[in-house]
């Protein structure tokens, strides 16, 4: 890539810290934060929406061509999430749409619409891009990429947290259940399974802190564009 600012990818399964890190890292760069795991979200919600079942391929696929996804920066640094030009960034964290998001983002079709968008959203460089085939597949040749593991205790307590967050109560358990799950459905699909890229440097998030995990890739960031000058 011949950009002047990098790709960066950071991939992982469910609640290993990916989000919240790719996030604070676009911010302390200057550079766009694209949340992919809000983009098969809002498709998943708009198919609860319009009645489609999230295991109808056909419909599912045909649907996500036809919607309007794209991210909306706040004062406060966060992002909002719109939806054919609503803001869904509530809607889209709800159980509902957490229990079929595997499930919809394991299409083809849904994969190959949703690659476009983030993909014209990134042609310029200058983002951090989060999800589980961004390395491998939406951005093969991305300059920093990163794969995050946690153990599922850690994982299940951020996720409780985040429900909480956003008006949900439940038990720690049923998330640990409910994480299992989707770990199974995103490792065994067909269509870009989780996996960790060949040249992605892996970091365990079990027991570091949200400061340590940005500063492992920043590092990371200064250490390609150093080289960038000394070549």
């Amino acid at each position: 890539m011949e950009r002047n600012r990098l790709v960066i990818a950071i991939d992982g399964p469910a609640a290993s810290g990916k989000s919240t890190t790719a996030k604070l890292v676009a911010q302390q760069l200057g550079y766009t934060y694209i949340d992919t795991g809000a983009m098969y979200r809002a498709v998943t919600l708009a198919a609860l929406r319009n009645g489609v079942d999230p295991a109808n391929r056909e419909e599912v696929e045909k649907l996500a061509f036809h919607l309007s996804i794209r991210f909306q920066p706040q004062a406060d640094g966060s992002l909002r999430t719109i939806l054919n030009e609503e803001d869904v960034s509530r809607e889209i964290r709800s159980q509902e749409v957490t229990k079929s998001v595997s499930a919809v983002s394991a299409w083809h079709g849904v994969r190959e619409a949703m690659v476009q968008l983030q993909r014209e959203m990134s042609k310029e460089g200058g983002v951090v891009m989060d999800g589980r085939d961004i390395g491998t597949v939406v951005f093969p040749d991305a300059e920093v990429k990163v794969f995050m593991v946690a153990d599922i205790q850690a994982r299940a307590q951020r996720r409780q947290v985040e429900l909480v967050g956003n008006g949900k109560e439940m038990l720690v358990e049923d998330v640990v259940t409910d994480i299992e799950r989707r770990d199974q459905l995103d490792s065994s699909r067909e269509e870009s399974p989780l996996r960790k890229a060949d040249d992605a440097v892996e970091i365990d998030t079990s027991s570091l802190t949200i400061e340590e995990q940005v500063a492992i890739v920043l590092n990371l960031a200064q250490n390609v564009r150093e080289k960038r000058i000394s070549d």
